[in-house]
């Protein structure tokens, strides 16, 4: 088995091995005895390659983390309201406590504790933290939200918020850290990424450093934008529908259009917005050309893979990127999930509502609501800049869940905010796109894995087999730049043969920091060091 990787920061074994025998619900009942509405859940030593989670009941996490040091887990309720509570779970390391905290997040509506995540950064030495939000269910169903705004708000930030405020108190107590707890970091993607921008947006001094992939940000527009990109591709009937048989067709003219761009036909796109894509080379030429597109139907792709305008030259949403597969969003016709359930479960409070009725008075009427105050979209970060904070953001560019162009629109619209008062974002902001990276990990032929939130890798405990350092794990990249100083200029991501890290590796190559892209320079197109990050244009 893979040692566990330590981050290399003197521990206070002392204090760690006095905690270990605290490991039992009346000590921590004692720790929260003045919090009457705190109830410990429950208490449990979890030995050396020990197992934990609560797989069978756990809706959105199925699966138990594993193969973890001797830690104590811990379970802790919290009632937050008459109408509502939350959960959170703590993994508190035996001996090898680093005396930093990490938290992570969750997916979609999902409700469930993530103990896989929170087993995967313990094995860095960090005491983890994650919450259920106020509610078990699915990361696509919201329907517990129905008529329930108190629950939506935990969903939203209040659960995320009280469950780091109050383990920070658990484990400076169960460590008896004078000190108290030196370093806060968190990592989530997803809906995890919306919940650590919304808490350092609220909060500044929550956390030191976050990482931060694929959010979920912009509730309320993200959810319509999904479900405008079905209903682009409706009704079946119409001329402008476009039979998912014709999707690789368009893919593939996409990739033998922007590909060459980075230097090299690999059928990976660097930039996916630097492209200036022919459209109507798409068109049929003939009555014998098959894999083509009508008029109509050129239209409905160009709605597609362009920003969302609407009434009044409005701009509702950023666009998919070139090169992301439209077979998840116009190929699935139910438009059912996130999408369908913000505005059925949430604003309008309705189940028999009828999406095909959709328009952007819907938007405008949501917007009015911001269920849960979800949103977020606070783009003035110089609080948390202010305070020594850091954030190193990523994004997978064929991205079909949430559009690439989403962290895009939010990197700009931080540096409309923050460059006009004299900030330079490079000094606490660091966004990296992963061309070929889907929805926060995995990719068909493109190195993705960092070792982020989210990014589980078959045949490894945590980190980068092979490359545990901070040029190729984002989580040490980040410990680096709040403790060390040092802001990663590029990150080296990775493709294990298979997404095994025991079949070795198959290629790597370097992110870079937003606007920069990787361009091949010569050598082994396989082998990092023959890129370099360059602005393409």
């Amino acid at each position: 088995m893979q040692q566990p990787l330590m981050i290399p920061l003197a521990v206070l074994a002392g204090s760690a091995v006095a905690a270990a025998a605290g490991c039992t619900t009346e000590y921590f009942a004692e720790i929260l005895a003045d919090r009457p509405e705190v109830t410990v859940s429950f208490v449990e030593a979890v030995p050396q390659n020990g197992s934990f989670g609560q797989a069978e009941t756990n809706i959105p996490f199925p699966f138990n983390a594993t193969n973890l040091p001797a830690l104590c887990a811990v379970g802790i309720n919290v009632k937050s309201l008459e109408s509502s509570a939350y959960n959170f779970g703590l993994f508190l390391p035996d001996t090898t406590w680093n005396e930093r905290f990490m938290t992570t997040g969750n997916g979609g509506f999902g409700g469930g504790i993530n103990w896989p995540d929170m087993g995967i950064l313990s094995q860095y030495g960090f005491a983890t933290m994650s919450t259920d939000t106020g509610h078990s269910s699915a990361a696509d169903d919201g329907s517990w939200g129905l008529d329930a705004p108190e629950k939506v708000i935990d969903w939203a930030h209040r659960a995320m918020h009280g469950s780091v405020v109050l383990a920070k108190t658990i484990i400076t107590t169960y460590y008896a850290a004078a000190d108290g707890i030196k370093y806060s970091y968190y990592a989530g993607c997803s809906t995890g990424g919306r919940q650590g921008l919304k808490e350092v947006q609220l909060y500044p001094d929550s956390f030191d450093g976050v990482t931060i992939g694929a959010p979920a940000w912009w509730t309320v527009h993200l959810a319509a934008n999904t479900l405008q990109q079905g209903l682009y591709n409706l009704p079946l009937s119409d001329p402008k529908h476009i039979s998912p048989s014709l999707f690789p067709a368009i893919l593939a003219e996409i990739v033998k259009q922007c590909d060459p761009q980075d230097g090299l036909v690999d059928g990976i796109i660097s930039d996916p917005y630097g492209c200036n894509f022919n459209y109507e080379s798409l068109l049929c030429k003939g009555s014998s050309d098959t894999e083509c597109l009508t008029a109509a139907q050129l239209d409905t792709i160009y709605k597609f893979y362009n920003p969302w305008v609407d009434v009044n030259q409005t701009f509702v949403f950023p666009s998919m990127a070139l090169g992301t597969d439209p077979g998840f969003a116009m190929g699935i016709p139910s438009l059912t999930g996130f999408a369908y359930g913000v505005f059925k479960w949430w604003v309008y409070n309705n189940t028999d509502w009828d999406h095909t009725k959709f328009t952007y008075a819907d938007v405008q009427f949501a917007n009015s609501i911001n269920p849960g105050g979800a949103t977020a979209d606070d783009f003035d970060l110089s609080p948390f800049k202010e305070r020594g904070g850091k954030i190193l953001k990523y994004h997978g560019a064929v991205d079909a869940l949430i559009p690439t162009g989403s962290s895009v629109y939010f990197y700009q619209q931080v540096a409309k905010t923050l460059v006009p008062k004299g900030i330079d974002l490079d000094d606490f902001y660091r966004f990296f796109l992963v061309p070929g990276m889907n929805h926060c990990s995995g990719s068909l032929n493109a190195p993705w894995y960092i070792a982020s939130a989210s990014q589980s890798l078959r045949g490894a405990t945590h980190s980068v087999p092979g490359f545990q350092d901070a040029e190729h794990d984002i989580i040490l990249a980040m410990v680096k730049w709040v403790e060390d100083g040092a802001a990663p200029d590029q990150l080296i991501a990775t493709k294990f043969v298979d997404d095994n890290a025991a079949l070795g590796v198959e290629s790597q190559r370097p992110l870079c920091p937003y606007p920069k892209h990787a361009k091949y320079i010569a050598g082994d197109l396989n082998k990092s060091e023959s890129w370099e990050c360059r602005n393409l244009y």
